[in-house]
């Protein structure tokens, strides 16, 4: 055999033995992450867990309402003229039959006087008439005419009367005047405003409900009015009226429930927030709304249960639920199916798990849960 060929075969059975050596080598590396991988435990994670506790609720439906005056009315004038009086200032309590304006009447007094004259001497002329007449010195006729003469008098001062009335504006009713538009000598058309007048004692929040709340709304039902304007302030009222026809457009009624005022601080035209009771208070169970995980298949939560290792060693893993919930107030949420008194769900940190998954419960960051939560003062 020629030396150049020995050479050529000893040089590829070197090659193939370090090919060889590096294909044991890597199968060992690989073998050892598969064995590492079946062994590995992912690290707990930490989350915070809270019971599912028992309370109970009253059924209650919650709307976005505005505030009405219980009677509301525009103030203008029904007839030209100058102010010549203004009775009220901007913002006062009036009541039913305070002046508000009196307007320019020095014509038709001047006329009133003229007819109340005239008026006079027609029911002297009558009364003669009637003297006459009994001695049949006149004719009836003249009787007759003299009578219509009288009623005519009696008309034109009436008449003049009315419009010396029209141009005194006065109060129709009980109540806290606006900010006033006019000012004196101002000359007035018939229509121009003068101010509104508003009775807010009682007050009525105004608000819509879907048409499946028929069922369950009645009059005379306790409903709870809160606004943002005044912070822990309620006012307990009741629904005085529910609307004869639903919304063709929204399917809502919409409905009235009158609250007293006295103190006046509920304003027509405010933002509120209504919340009407109905039934009697039931058992419910509630878990902290950040405990539920919101999917289009269904929510769900993390259940913790305890589970021992092949050492025997107790550890706490996550069980995946799911639920169906019903109404939320504040941070906690009521659940209809799915769990059980007692159980512990995950609160915080659920997003991150998966079924199976172990847990490392720390309570020191657990979330306060309130049924009415408020914002920390700064």
């Amino acid at each position: 055999m020629k030396p150049n060929v020995k050479l050529w075969i000893a040089l590829v059975g070197g090659v193939i033995l370090l090919v060889a050596a590096l294909g044991g080598v890597k199968a060992a590396q690989i073998g050892t992450m598969i064995k590492a991988g079946k062994s590995f435990a992912p690290p707990a994670e930490s989350v915070t867990t809270a019971p599912v506790q028992v309370s109970e609720w009253q059924p209650s439906r919650s709307a976005i309402g505005s505030l009405v005056a219980l009677r509301s009315v525009t103030l203008s004038a029904e007839l030209p003229g100058t102010v010549r009086e203004i009775g009220f200032d901007s913002g006062t309590f009036l009541h039913r039959g305070a002046l508000l304006v009196r307007l320019d009447t020095s014509t038709e007094e001047a006329n009133l006087a003229s007819a109340q004259a005239d008026a006079a001497l027609v029911k002297l002329n009558l009364e003669r008439a009637k003297s006459l007449r009994q001695g049949e010195a006149n004719s009836q006729a003249d009787l007759d005419t003299a009578e219509a003469r009288l009623k005519q008098a009696d008309a034109a001062v009436a008449g003049l009367s009315a419009t010396i009335a029209k141009k005194t504006i006065r109060a129709p009713f009980d109540g806290r005047v606006s900010i006033r538009l006019v000012e004196l000598g101002q000359v007035l058309s018939p229509g121009m405003p003068i101010a509104s007048l508003q009775s807010v004692d009682p007050i009525l929040a105004e608000f819509s409900l879907p048409q499946q709340a028929l069922a369950e709304v009645k009059l005379g039902q306790l409903a709870h009015v809160h606004t943002d304007t005044f912070p822990g302030g309620e006012w307990v009222g009741q629904i005085t009226t529910i609307n004869t026809e639903v919304d063709t457009a929204t399917r809502n009624v919409r409905l009235r429930a009158t609250f007293p005022n006295a103190d006046g601080r509920l304003r027509p035209g405010m933002f509120v927030n209504v919340e009407v009771l109905g039934g009697e208070k039931r058992p419910v169970l509630l878990i902290p709304a950040t405990a539920v995980l919101f999917a289009p298949y269904g929510d769900s939560v993390y259940v913790v249960q305890e589970k021992k290792d092949e050492a025997g060693k107790a550890t706490q893993v996550a069980q995946q639920k799911f639920i169906r919930l019903g109404e939320r107030r504040g941070d906690l949420v009521a659940v209809v199916s799915g769990l059980d008194a007692g159980q512990a769900v995950v609160a915080s940190g659920a997003f991150k798990l998966r079924q199976g998954m172990a847990l490392a419960i720390k309570q020191d960051l657990a979330p306060d849960s309130r049924l009415a939560p408020t914002p920390p003062e700064r």
